[in-house]
């Protein structure tokens, strides 16, 4: 009974564990889904925000047309810094300050584009035109510390790109030149190695096998087969297809 009362209380354990991970698995699964389903609702909404922007700036004139110009020049070039920070950093973590600054100065847009959505849909038009010229100076601000920031990224990333590629020049340069190198020093030397390998392996130098080639055989079996003749009568006959047979015994009976 008590070893049948573990295996129960095993089994339901192991039950549990499989019911707790699959709720894990489809908690994760839905939150990925659901943040999946965000990122696609923001990117529309901000598709559909430029897009009203640019109407209202080319469409428009007066002070509608220079809030939505603003409000467009600045998200773009927040967007753009904010591309190339999060993609760099990657691959150089030095920039990790970077985006700590460009946070800070992410705060200090979204509150400028939220003013420049709210004076939007002021009526009063004359007072917001008066605050006109300090908003072009925030904004001008704000969209050159993220330009700076966006070309020091990206020049830092060319600088080592050039690096880079100067060193796996070097590096193909000299491995070119060693491959070039057939010198005829090189094959004498190989020449010598081998001809000493066979000396201290008992075989004969190719050029002591061409000279015994042409001289007198060395040995008495060389001078036997010399003197041997090309055909042998005492070996056995070869028999030809077109000889007659000898007779059978029976026939001869």
């Amino acid at each position: 009974m008590e070893v049948g009362a573990l295996v129960i209380i095993f089994a339901l354990v192991v039950l549990f564990a499989f019911l707790g991970l699959g709720a894990w698995v489809t908690a994760k699964a839905v939150g990925a889904a659901k943040r999946g389903v965000d990122r696609t609702l923001t990117q529309a909404r901000r598709t559909v925000e430029d897009t009203t922007l640019k109407a209202k700036s080319f469409g428009q004139v007066g002070v509608t047309a220079a809030l939505a110009q603003l409000r467009l020049d600045l998200r773009t070039s927040m967007r753009a810094t904010q591309a190339a920070l999060y993609q760099g950093v990657q691959a150089d973590a030095s920039l990790k300050e970077s985006i700590a600054l460009f946070e800070r100065l992410s705060r200090h847009g979204h509150e400028l584009d939220e003013e420049l959505k709210r004076l939007e849909q002021e009526p009063d038009r004359k007072r917001t035109a008066e605050r006109l010229p300090g908003l072009r100076e925030r904004t001008a601000k704000i969209t050159e510390s993220a330009d700076s920031l966006r070309w020091a990224a990206r020049d830092r990333a060319r600088q080592f790109a050039d690096e880079d590629l100067a060193a796996l020049s070097a590096q193909i340069e000299v491995e070119s030149g060693a491959l070039r190198d057939w010198s005829r020093e090189s094959v004498d030397d190989l020449a010598a190695a081998a001809a000493e390998w066979d000396a201290g392996a008992g075989r004969p130098a190719p050029g002591a096998a061409r000279e015994a080639g042409h001289g007198r055989p060395a040995s008495a079996g060389a001078r036997e087969a010399a003197g041997r003749p090309a055909l042998d009568a005492s070996g056995p006959k070869t028999a030809h297809p077109w000889q007659k047979k000898a007779p059978r015994p029976e026939a001869a009976s």
